[in-house]
């Protein structure tokens, strides 16, 4: 997704058939399983999936388009590393400008790689 992009249920423009956009965050939620490095751009767009807008399809799309151009990411375990679990979290309180929810995130490392 692109950097400085706000998503939000206040788009003009509802998608006429949301199955499509379902199937698609669906699918990227148990891509995430091996490439972390669309966890958040999926968590993004997993908030909107009772009433997508054609802004969230785009986006959706746009992820689509990484994954595509980079199909060789994923979880790297180096044969050398030790292997040390290492956790890291961090929240943003009230900050969804929708629900006024807080956000929270955390990685998870085995040795030098994120699994999480």
């Amino acid at each position: 997704m692109e950097a400085n992009l706000k998503l939000g249920q206040d788009e003009k423009e509802k998608l006429a058939d949301p199955t499509l956009y379902r199937k698609i965050v669906g699918k990227l939620q148990y891509l995430t399983i091996t490439r972390p490095d669309i966890s958040y751009s999926v968590n993004k767009l997993s908030q909107f999936l009772s009433t997508p807008r054609v802004t969230h399809m785009h986006a959706a799309q746009r992820v689509l388009q990484h994954v595509k151009s980079y199909p060789r990411q994923g979880i790297f375990f180096a044969a050398n590393t030790k292997v040390k679990l290492h956790a890291y979290t961090d929240s943003n309180w009230a900050v969804c400008p929708n629900t006024r929810r807080s956000t929270t995130g955390f990685c998870i490392f085995v040795g030098s790689s994120i699994i999480c």
